[in-house]
């Protein structure tokens, strides 16, 4: 096998595990806050579209037809985690948002894995720091 190929594969291989691996966590962020997937996953969208999103279009990516997508939206609404209204660009169409009880929620629930990334992170930036600091002399 030449090296591309297994370089292509490692690439794959690594893709996969991000994505797998970003399911579990939406799966453990679930379970954490009590709600489903499907919940966790819209949130995720109506905070991070880079524009305002209505129910449809929240049902669209998430692959839902519009009665689904309008239950579930109905759901979170009356859950507090998000709340329907105005779009700021055309006050006929109602857009969603998250509201802040969902966002401090999920904040609260993400503390112990963010911390734990950043004690990997600078365990590893010690590490890479560790050879140059002691190969390094300092100039007169």
């Amino acid at each position: 096998m030449s090296d591309d190929r297994a370089a292509g594969r490692e690439v794959n291989l690594a893709v996969r595990r991000l994505l797998q691996a970003g399911r579990e966590m939406q799966g453990a962020l679930a379970r954490r806050l009590g709600v489903r997937v499907t919940d966790v996953q819209a949130v995720d969208h109506v905070v991070s579209s880079a524009d305002p999103l209505g129910p449809v279009e929240l049902g669209n990516r998430l692959g839902m037809r519009s009665a689904s997508a309008t239950v579930l939206v109905d759901r979170m609404v009356a859950a507090g985690h998000l709340e329907r209204g105005p779009d700021p660009r055309d006050g006929r169409r109602v857009v969603l948002r998250a509201t802040d009880h969902a966002r401090e929620e999920v904040r609260q629930a993400l503390a112990p894995l963010v911390d734990q990334v950043a004690q990997i992170a600078s365990r590893l930036m010690t590490t890479r720091r560790a050879p140059c600091s002691t190969s390094s002399t300092p100039s007169p």
